[in-house]
């Protein structure tokens, strides 16, 4: 019987919470963790009762990384056929909103992990960092490139280059996470953030998500343009009426995601 390595778990309307279960190595990501993990948000983006996902590592500590045992034979070509990327490739593609509640350690992979969501809530207690350099390597799920799209060329490179650890208020202060909370609340305020954008059109959470994701790469007049037909095209749908007439008729609205 296969080891559950990641938990899922409904929380409320529209709302599931995934949680990584190694807790004797800090969750460390070995290869069957991210199979698992890339697995369930496939099944997630296709599920129509779930509309926003949290992901947490619990209350002590968020991911502390790649699973080093691993790296100790690999060769250039084990590395390659393994291609990773398409566990990685199964949360950026995710069309839900994914909310990261962050405590304790998240580096080196765990950070890159953290980076795929897109909203980030630390506990006091998290610490960011890319440590690869440490043992001769680098980042290689997106940590050189989300890094420098988050913070900037030069905060990122002092931690890439350096290996060091920040702490949750640095990286708010960099830009890097979206909130920082006391460590007993930090699942409990994913998890509420999470129930709001469930409650929303998640037609229009979808187009939200997309067009920010892909014109954060195009040239301004591009990315304008991409975000003038998403929002034409909601007017299209069932969900933008309700979203009128509730506002009209001071209720709260009713979306079917249609």
């Amino acid at each position: 019987m296969e080891e559950q390595l990641v938990i899922c778990e409904q929380q409320g309307a529209g709302v599931s919470v995934i949680t990584l279960n190694r807790p004797n190595v800090r969750n460390a990501l070995n290869a069957e963790l991210r199979q698992q993990l890339a697995d369930l948000f496939i099944q997630l983006n296709d599920d129509p009762d779930t509309r926003a996902i949290v992901l947490t590592g619990g209350d002590k500590v968020f991911a502390a990384g790649a699973d080093i045992n691993a790296f100790l034979t690999a060769k250039t070509a084990d590395m390659y056929l393994r291609h990773s990327e398409r566990y990685w490739d199964a949360i950026s593609n995710c069309q839900k909103p994914i909310i990261a509640a962050v405590n304790g350690y998240a580096l080196g992979g765990g950070c890159e992990l953290a980076m795929h969501a897109d909203i980030i809530i630390a506990g006091k207690s998290a610490k960011f960092g890319q440590p690869e350099i440490k043992i001769g390597l680098m980042p290689g799920a997106g940590g050189t490139q989300r890094l420098f799209r988050a913070i900037g060329k030069h905060k990122a490179m002092k931690m890439v280059l350096t290996g060091d650890m920040i702490s949750a208020d640095e990286a708010d202060q960099m830009g890097l996470v979206s909130e920082v909370v006391e460590d007993t609340v930090t699942i409990t305020r994913a998890i509420e953030i999470a129930a709001q954008l469930a409650a929303y059109s998640p037609i229009a959470l979808a187009q939200i998500k997309e067009v920010s994701m892909l014109g954060a790469d195009m040239p301004l007049q591009g990315a304008l343009a991409l975000e003038r037909k998403a929002f034409q095209m909601l007017f299209d749908t069932d969900d933008q009426k309700e979203g009128a007439r509730a506002f009209l008729e001071k209720r709260s609205p009713v979306y079917k995601g249609c």
